[in-house]
């Protein structure tokens, strides 16, 4: 998977790991921290969560332009690096009102935007040259992949802070509070047993009302949450150091279109009006498509971490639990990897030592840690579900890797565009899933009344299966949508091409929190049901016009 694949990929892809580390650190936690912090419902934190992902996905225009016109990509990416380090360093500021905290979103986005699209762009310039050119599908899944290695362990991250900070304030995270404290000092709270029960068991001897405590615990979750933030403004620097530390394995891309011009006007090859507009007029209907994907697919930091809030079992026996710890999950993860370099065919004899050291080692520490777990009522966070998607993409890409480059070898790989409509219909069955999950749940506007979490629970396996599901759907789509913009993109238009894909990536985040009044006031199941027929929908017109997208590069 790793062979013939220039260094400058594995700058990008320790780079990209760094910031995306951060950022889905501060996204695991974020609508989380709307609700605790200010009392929010879906509708309110679903409009502040879909205009932040609007603004990190819409920004890299903005971005592009800048580095197809003005500063080049290197640069760019550099000065994006560090405008999202001081936006991730306002946010983590704790006591800030709604105010500071749009400034510091917007600074954010604005660095995302400078960033992201940018370095998508390096990569595809890596593969301009014949001899790698057949390895840029496979390129863009292994850069994917760094996404996601950092997008693992960010749950975690912010988890373990959050825990740390509410132990040094004597508090311990009970996803039935912060809605039924805000409820208490809103006046809206009918029966407030469950909150005087909860807060005699967090204070003991200490309590003294209901209305201290309502105060003393949103204040010490939020603040635990800031920390998180912290911790994301901590990754910037590692991801800067990476970017400025081996510049010589990509500085022979850090081109421009424009800069090509000028070096070598003799060589460089110009599309006709006619093929530019062709491959635009391409680009724009996968666009229209994604939009559609990335509306789904970003209620993992929404609605679906609230269905883990509210619907799933919040505590789970010793082999569930498992999977929710790090301590147990990690070295089962070292292990695997460990018999694959072990059993793995032409690895040398050094690998293979290795992979028997991981094996032992990892298994030898799971086996411990396991042991430290209770029999049942082993405690689950809501954030952590965000650890599966990217868990699942690293596992899954070398076998989707080696899956397409079977069929490559027999001359049946589906084009670009087939494996974003096939990724389509995959996303629908996803939510199916959630649809049969929902059914007999009490609606979020009844519960919403009643305050708390509902009385009747899921198992985590319902949004285990669904993160499954979508992470396949996800391989199909985002890392083939990268490389098909990359390959299609007229050349004095890449860096805002890419800024164009992540655009319509914007869109579609806006509607994922856009639609949050469907959440407040349907049925569960209707809500999933409507995510499936947008996604089905939108999987019938890419194959309607597939033959127009796949003439692109004529």
């Amino acid at each position: 998977m790793f062979k013939g694949h220039p260094k400058g990929l594995y700058v990008a892809f320790f780079a990209n790991m760094g910031e995306r580390f951060g950022y889905y650190t501060m996204l695991a936690i974020f609508v989380l921290y709307l609700q605790a912090k200010f009392g929010w419902d879906a509708t309110q934190a679903g409009k502040v969560y879909g205009g932040f992902l609007f603004g990190i996905y819409f920004l890299p225009l903005l971005g592009g332009y800048l580095a197809d016109n003005v500063f080049g990509y290197g640069k760019t990416i550099i000065l994006g690096i560090i405008v999202m380090f001081l936006g991730y360093v306002l946010l983590a500021l704790p006591g800030t009102g709604e105010i500071f905290i749009y400034g510091a979103l917007a600074v954010i986005s604005l660095g995302t935007g400078l960033f992201k699209g940018n370095l998508q762009a390096l990569v595809g310039n890596l593969y301009d040259e014949a001899k790698y050119s057949k390895l840029r599908d496979s390129a863009f899944n292994i850069f994917y992949m760094g996404i996601n290695i950092g997008a693992f362990f960010a749950p975690n991250a912010a988890k373990s802070m959050r825990t740390w900070v509410m132990n040094m304030k004597g508090l311990e995270y009970n996803n039935a509070i912060p809605g039924l404290a805000h409820k208490y000092l809103e006046g809206a709270l009918v029966d407030t047993s469950k909150l005087e029960t909860f807060a005699k068991a967090q204070m003991g001897d200490a309590f003294t009302n209901l209305a201290d405590f309502s105060h003393k615990y949103i204040d010490g979750l939020s603040a635990a949450y800031n920390s998180g933030f912290a911790v994301a403004a901590a990754s910037m620097i590692l991801s800067f150091a990476i970017f400025i530390g081996f510049r010589k394995y990509y500085k022979h891309a850090d081109i421009t279109h424009k800069e090509q011009k000028l070096k070598n006007k003799d060589t460089v090859v110009e599309l006709t009006p006619e093929q530019t507009k062709k491959r635009l007029i391409a680009l724009g209907l996968v666009f229209i498509v994604v939009m559609f994907f990335w509306m789904a697919f970003h209620q993992n930091g929404f609605t679906l971490t609230i269905f883990a809030k509210d619907y799933t079992v919040s505590a789970v026996g010793k082999g569930t639990a498992i999977l929710f710890n790090l301590n147990t999950f990690l070295p089962i993860l070292i292990a695997i990897l460990g018999v694959v370099l072990l059993t793995g065919k032409g690895n040398s004899g050094k690998v293979k030592l290795w992979g028997t050291v991981l094996t032992l080692a990892g298994a030898g520490y799971a086996y411990y840690s396991i042991s430290q777990l209770k029999p049942d009522g082993n405690p689950i966070s809501p954030e952590i579900f965000q650890q599966f998607n990217p868990i699942f993409i690293v596992f899954l890409t070398p076998i989707i890797i080696g899956f397409f480059g079977y069929l490559r070898k027999y001359g049946k790989e589906p084009s670009s565009p087939r494996k974003i409509g096939i990724g389509m219909i995959i996303t629908a069955i996803g939510f199916l899933i959630m649809v049969l999950a929902s059914r007999g749940l009490m609606s979020p506007s009844d519960l919403s009344a009643e305050g708390g979490v509902s009385d009747t629970l899921r198992s985590p396996y319902w949004l285990i299966g669904t993160y499954f599901t979508l992470t396949i759907a996800e391989l199909f789509l985002s890392p083939i949508g990268i490389s098909f913009v990359s390959k299609v993109a007229p050349p004095q238009y890449k860096g805002l091409a890419q800024g164009g894909w992540l655009g319509a990536t914007a869109i579609g985040n806006l509607m994922a929190g856009l639609i949050g009044p469907f959440w407040d006031k349907w049925e569960l199941w209707q809500f999933f049901l409507l995510l499936v027929g947008l996604t089905l929908l939108s999987a019938i017109f890419i194959f309607s016009i597939i033959k127009q997208l796949e003439s692109a590069t004529e």
